[in-house]
């Protein structure tokens, strides 16, 4: 298990209480798990990610990781409409323990309103957060 200080935690994302991170590209907002998340978790086995076209309120599950210590549940860091889910996860779940927020990314969502994405937290509100839990 990794230090708080030593997860890696970018600027350039959003985060929430249960672990995910959401980034804006354009008009849609990219997510997956964040390294916080991948590390407790351990070796990724399994992803289960909704179907493009579903759609979702923020912080309803659209899907589960399973990991060799346990499955958790995914819980959307916008609400929206999925528009595309990252299929290479099918064959090597392992990408969310090698690079999370690159090729371990899991939905790209068209999000139904902007102002959720703000009202995420910045890294260092999620590293207090963080550092309350531990």
């Amino acid at each position: 298990m990794k230090e708080v200080n030593e997860l890696q935690l970018p600027d350039h994302v959003r985060y929430t209480e249960d672990h995910e991170w959401a980034r804006v590209e354009g008009e849609k907002t990219k997510a997956g798990i964040n390294d916080y998340a991948q590390d407790q978790l351990g070796d990724i086995v399994y992803v289960e990610l909704p179907q493009a076209g579903d759609s979702f309120d923020k912080g309803q599950q659209f899907g589960t990781v399973e990991s060799v210590k346990a499955v958790a549940e995914l819980y959307m860091p916008v609400g929206g409409t999925i528009l595309a889910v990252n299929s290479a996860l099918e064959k090597s779940p392992e990408l969310v323990n090698k690079d999370p927020y690159g090729d371990g990314w899991m939905i790209e969502v068209q999000p139904s309103d902007a102002a959720e994405f703000e009202a995420l937290m910045i890294k260092d509100v999620y590293l207090e957060t963080l550092k309350g839990q531990a």
